[in-house]
């Protein structure tokens, strides 16, 4: 290489002031495009969780107070020394636990029927996604019609099919409603988890059920073998995700039963909707709240543990 040649490579390369300008207005274009996503975060996300933990430490009883004592930890005392709360968190867990193994035996059942070679597949996995697709409270109101007591589809069903003589009042009874009202969130979510699971069956070789079909495994040993040790991952997403979203359901359960009757549908969630809004003690509210958020860190990371445990033993 000449002389000449030398220095005009070198004088073609950018230089490190150069370099240093173009990446600071780079950081700078970066900044400002990122500044309306940070400020709907912080206003939409990050205050509201500091104000939250604020007003759970002061003794608020109206939207309007201007005085509100200081009472540190007194609201959480309040709300884990309530009976009300034991047994909304209890009927929480009951719906969480139910609603969710439900959802992943049926979304598998479902994901199998959507993975297999049938004709016009397509348009099975279409309609499969129109109970996702409704809203909740679109949701909700057809379920408390075909729960109706007087002219509810399911009692004209079962009453034609002999399966009952009187006509039920499926809301009525505190117990029988809760379990109501998991049918019907059920009905809604297991297409949701039945595509992640799809996406866990799609994604498992081929050669893998040939060889086992080679060793001449039976079906349910290639399930048990094969199929779930793969689906491991996707049912791990599925159970975090459901679980955070069972545990803090609030939408069905007010549009359906209101939390009745006799608050045998009154979720955790939904309790501290009440206290906060109708009972307007929002310092028990906000400490409802916090509480409801670790309960839910904590069985997110139970449930984690448990499958990573559970992943390793299988490897």
């Amino acid at each position: 290489m000449t002389v000449a040649s030398a220095k005009q490579t070198t004088g073609s390369s950018p230089t490190p002031v150069k370099r240093r300008k173009r990446f600071d207005r780079q950081g700078r274009m970066a900044f400002w495009l990122l500044l309306p996503a940070g400020v709907a975060v912080f206003g939409v996300i990050i205050y509201p969780m500091f104000r939250t933990l604020l007003v759970s430490l002061f003794q608020v009883n109206s939207a309007l107070a201007t005085v509100t004592p200081f009472v540190g930890l007194g609201n959480y005392e309040h709300v884990l020394a309530s009976p009300d709360f034991w047994a909304s968190m209890g009927r929480t867990l009951y719906f969480t636990l139910v609603s969710t193994a439900l959802e992943l035996v049926l979304g598998l059942a479902v994901a199998g029927l959507l993975n297999a070679k049938l004709k016009a597949r397509w348009l099975f996995r279409t309609i499969v996604v129109i109970p996702w697709a409704l809203p909740t409270i679109v949701n909700a109101a057809m379920w408390k019609g075909i729960f109706n007591a007087q002219y509810g589809s399911l009692n004209a069903l079962l009453s034609q099919l002999g399966i009952i003589k009187d006509y039920q009042v499926w809301l009525g009874d505190p117990t029988l409603a809760l379990n109501m009202v998991i049918i019907a969130d059920v009905w809604k979510t297991v297409p949701l988890v039945a595509f992640f699971l799809l996406a866990g069956l799609t994604s498992i070789p081929t050669e893998l059920y040939e060889a086992a079909q080679l060793d001449r495994a039976s079906w349910p040993r290639i399930f048990r073998s094969v199929v779930l040790p793969m689906l491991v991952p996707s049912i791990s997403i599925v159970l975090v995700l459901r679980t955070v979203e069972a545990f803090k359901v609030f939408d069905i359960i007010y549009a359906m039963t209101r939390g009745g009757p006799i608050n045998g549908t009154e979720t955790v969630a939904y309790y501290a909707y009440q206290t906060a809004f109708s009972d307007q003690n929002f310092g028990v509210g906000s400490a409802l709240s916090y509480i409801i958020v670790v309960v839910i860190l904590a069985l997110s990371a139970v449930y984690l543990r448990l499958l990573r445990r559970s992943d390793m033993s299988l490897l």
